[in-house]
């Protein structure tokens, strides 16, 4: 690590925690003495959605919690359990390196965090993913729901 103030190259880390999310470095300057702060981040793949409609875009976090927001409304769901339903849909992906993935397997990854949260939740964001055009499509998923 180069030192900000003088350039050298040498540095040593004085101590090291977690902080946000990041690895937080407070170091110090072989030559001149001087300390820094360091934030060590671990670099994500880009993940790039194929959508119905053939195009691409790049994975948006926001746009997925939005989703799952309006099928979680006035429903005993906490932020920490969405965050955690994002986190591992994010993880999946980057822990396995893969930089593409469909709208539809997001779906079916959101769907089955849902299934374990709250079933109503999970009623209401197929509604809308899986697009049901009648009331028999809402039978047949709460009929199937209610069987297991």
């Amino acid at each position: 690590m180069k030192c900000p103030f003088c350039g050298y190259e040498d540095t040593k880390v004085i101590d090291s925690r977690p902080s946000e999310g990041k690895k937080r470095r407070r170091r110090e300057c072989s030559q001149c003495g001087k300390r820094f702060t360091t934030y060590e981040v671990i670099e994500k793949p880009a993940l790039m959605v194929d959508k119905r409609d053939g195009s691409f875009e790049p994975f948006d976090r926001e746009k997925l919690i939005k989703g799952i927001q309006s099928a979680i409304k006035k429903r005993p769901v906490s932020v920490d359990q969405l965050n955690e339903l994002v986190d591992n849909i994010e993880n999946y992906y980057a822990n396995r390196m893969l930089t593409e993935t469909t709208t539809s397997e997001i779906g079916d990854r959101v769907l089955a965090g849902l299934k374990e949260l709250d079933l109503v939740a999970y009623v209401r964001f197929a509604s809308v993913y899986k697009d049901f055009n009648d009331v028999d499509s809402f039978v047949q998923i709460i009929t199937e729901l209610s069987e297991k």
